[in-house]
């Protein structure tokens, strides 16, 4: 973007916000700000704003006055977003964290490998974990001296292996080692090197009916926010839907002619067709009605203020840890996110004896083995398999009768 005045400045960002939605009360708080930055810039003879004469200005609003953590806040957010247009990046809703820069050596070759695994049917999320965990191998192999690709050796990678904190990195990293070794980039399959992991799998964290219908009761439906996470939690707790095909759910995925919930399921990319149940549909219907906001957004669920975006995963969850404390449920040490409503949900179709196939289909897994981590939780029936305990003989039995 071409040098603006601080003047030209404000005014492009105002009038981006209120094409985002932003209501006046929240747009005289950015007035106000832009207005101190102007004077700033005219006390101090700051012909042009830059993120220097922004730092600037809010290390002199700091050591000047003693301002709150929410004011605070607002300042910084003003500066963020003229940041931003003076270096033409688009808007952002929040602060992304910074990526790690990948040594130049290195980042045409990381391309390819992630072009290679989109080529075969890697989705994008997939293939975001794993730039992620490829710049992070590829930036401690560089600390460790590496400085070509004709330099990879096992010790390099020892070294790189071993200050990865997530071990779900380490299929990645074979993958990416077996990728440059049939590509011709390395003489020898190194990926050999890379320790094997495989996560435990735990058992599914689940609920009690009862404390499932807590959670529900302790929404306030009287509220457009109350309306809104009302219908959310019963796509989750009624349905068994994940937290991301929530979020993504738009009008063109409800049929209310046929009764019937329509999607690609974000994680697996299969169809699936859930009933769309009375009391979700009067659910959703209300919020439609008197909560959510008059947005051209086709996503069902979205913020209640601008900018009127998709709900996110990260805002269901916290949605969901509230309720949870709301109703003074236990939650420690146990999970607590939108997905131990879809395991409570097939726990109590398997412990009400509903075939585990239909409790399949029902959660939209294609790979019949997958509903055995349920079974786990079939107490009702794992009780009539149980092995009666043996009757205590030797020692024992002369402890236990208190001779010895």
């Amino acid at each position: 973007m071409e040098k603006q005045s601080i003047n030209q400045l404000s005014k492009t960002l105002l009038k981006l916000l209120e094409s985002k939605g932003y209501s006046s009360g929240t747009l005289l708080g950015y007035s106000c700000v832009l207005s101190q930055i102007s004077n700033f810039m005219k006390r101090g003879k700051h012909k042009n704003f830059t993120e220097k004469v922004g730092d600037l200005f809010l290390t002199d609003k700091i050591t000047r006055k003693s301002l709150s953590i929410h004011r605070q806040r607002g300042i910084k957010t003003t500066l963020r977003r003229l940041y931003d247009l003076t270096n033409d990046i688009d808007y952002k809703l929040t602060k992304q964290s910074p990526e790690i820069s990948v040594p130049s050596r290195f980042s045409e070759l990381l391309e390819k490998y992630l072009k290679f695994c989109a080529s075969i049917g890697n989705k994008e999320n997939t293939i975001t974990d794993k730039r992620r965990f490829c710049r992070e191998f590829l930036c401690y192999m560089t600390d460790a001296g590496c400085k070509n690709t004709c330099d990879i050796n096992t010790i390099y990678i020892c070294k790189a292996i071993l200050r990865m904190n997530n071990k779900d990195s380490y299929a990645v990293i074979r993958s990416f080692l077996r990728y440059l070794y049939e590509n011709g980039t390395l003489n020898n399959d190194l990926s050999m090197v890379v320790p094997k992991y495989r996560r435990p799998i735990p058992l599914p964290t689940t609920y009690t009916d009862e404390e499932i219908d807590r959670l529900e009761k302790i929404i306030d439906r009287t509220t457009k926010k109350g309306k809104r996470n009302y219908s959310i939690f019963l796509l989750a707790s009624r349905l068994g839907m994940r937290s991301g095909d929530i979020a993504e759910m738009t009008f063109d995925n409800i049929d209310f002619n046929c009764d019937c919930i329509d999607f690609i399921q974000n994680k697996t990319g299969q169809p699936l067709s859930l009933p769309l149940l009375p009391e979700i549909r009067q659910a959703i219907t209300e919020y439609m009605q008197h909560a959510r906001p008059n947005a051209k957004n086709n996503y069902l669920f979205i913020r209640l203020k601008a900018p009127f975006e998709k709900i996110s995963t990260s805002a269901i969850r916290f949605m969901l840890t509230e309720c949870f404390k709301a109703a003074g449920i236990d939650i420690s040490n146990k999970k607590h996110g939108p997905h131990t409503l879809r395991s409570s949900m097939a726990s109590s179709m398997v412990n009400s004896d509903i075939p585990y196939d239909v409790v399949r289909k029902t959660l939209g897994h294609i790979d019949p083995q997958a509903i055995k981590r349920y079974a786990k939780v079939d107490i009702e029936n794992l009780r009539l398999h149980a092995i009666d305990v043996p009757a205590p003989v030797g020692m024992f039995a002369m402890i236990l009768e208190g001779r010895k």
